[in-house]
């Protein structure tokens, strides 16, 4: 099929979802209620998802807390600071900072495999798996008393992401998504990060995607300039055979730059901008579409939003998704 459609992760939370969360801190769920919380939120996200007609799902990443933080609780060796400022709106200098004071593990991984075998039972579709990237991870941690260089705890880092992708695989999962959205949020030359994407997923046979982008915490990009030429070198020695990037926000400028970049990946271009408080129509989708054509062969294009939806409400969730695959559905007949 020509320009197949997908997310790229999170899918905006049911109102009961938020109240179930204030009720798992408040101790009044027990681990029963928190499974069958976590099968309702993943059947939402999956319905929701198929009746809009995506081609590729995901699980919808129903119980991740903004991102990544979640994650840690999952990681030794690690020691909560407070946060460097809790007053006024949050965004991101309200995050918590971690400080690394032994040698970093996952001895029950992070709950990616769980995640997805639970949606795969859920759904006939195709379904991708998401994995945070091992640089996405390193943001918050402060070295402490385990490390002395932050290159021997991104080595860890690596190992627990390349673990958990071989696990993926092992549970049946043919399509995994790295996420190394802080990648894009230099303003000069960004870190190689493909140096460490390319080991957390050496030995691990799936078809690779690497997302990048400038941020979505709370609505905002990390950064006022927003330009994809400092991630270039490492795109081209990425081991993936997808490349995600957001557009649709931005606007499509910087696509002369993929005509400048030889490549036989494919590209999934945001063409759905999570950032703005109202859908698309088709008819924007469609035309953003087009624009991409003119620098990306149909074959290697695949369409999704610029990031996930864990900031939209659900409500515009779904309307979103259906701009997206009626934009898609509109040039792909011109196409045939």
């Amino acid at each position: 099929m020509l320009l197949p459609t997908s997310v790229v992760g999170s899918h905006g939370l049911p109102g009961w979802v938020w109240l179930a969360r204030e009720a798992m801190a408040a101790g009044r769920m027990g681990a029963g209620d928190l499974r069958e919380l976590v099968e309702d939120a993943t059947q939402a996200a999956l319905l929701d998802q198929e009746r809009a007609g995506v081609d590729v799902v995901t699980t919808g990443e129903m119980l991740r807390v903004r991102f990544i933080v979640g994650f840690y609780d999952r990681l030794t060796g690690l020691r909560a600071l407070e946060p460097p400022r809790k007053l006024g709106a949050p965004l991101w200098d309200t995050n918590t900072p971690f400080e690394v004071i032994e040698k970093v593990t996952a001895p029950d991984g992070l709950g990616i495999v769980e995640e997805w075998k639970l949606a795969r039972a859920l759904t006939t579709k195709r379904l991708k798996a998401t994995v945070p990237g091992p640089y996405t991870l390193l943001v918050p941690l402060r070295l402490g008393e385990g490390y002395t260089d932050r290159d021997t705890l991104l080595a860890d880092l690596v190992a627990i992401v390349n673990a958990e992708c071989r696990a993926l695989v092992a549970a049946g999962c043919d399509f995994i998504q790295i996420d190394e959205p802080h990648s894009g949020m230099y303003a000069t030359t960004a870190p190689r990060f493909d140096k460490g994407v390319n080991r957390a997923v050496e030995g691990v046979t799936a078809k690779i995607a690497v997302h990048i982008c400038f941020g979505n915490l709370y609505g905002r990009p990390f950064a006022a300039v927003r330009d994809f030429r400092n991630v270039y070198p490492a795109l081209r020695d990425l081991a993936a055979s997808q490349i995600v990037l957001e557009y649709a926000n931005r606007g499509l400028d910087d696509l002369r730059l993929w005509r400048e970049f030889p490549t036989d990946k494919e590209l999934g271009a945001g063409v759905i901008d999570v950032k703005a408080f109202r859908a698309e129509t088709p008819t924007e989708v469609a035309e953003r579409i087009r624009r991409l054509l003119e620098y990306v062969a149909p074959d290697k294009l695949w369409l999704n939003p610029d990031c996930g939806f864990w900031e939209t409400p659900r409500w515009l969730v779904r309307q979103k998704l259906g701009a997206l695959v009626e934009g898609a559905r509109i040039v792909r007949k011109e196409l045939e």
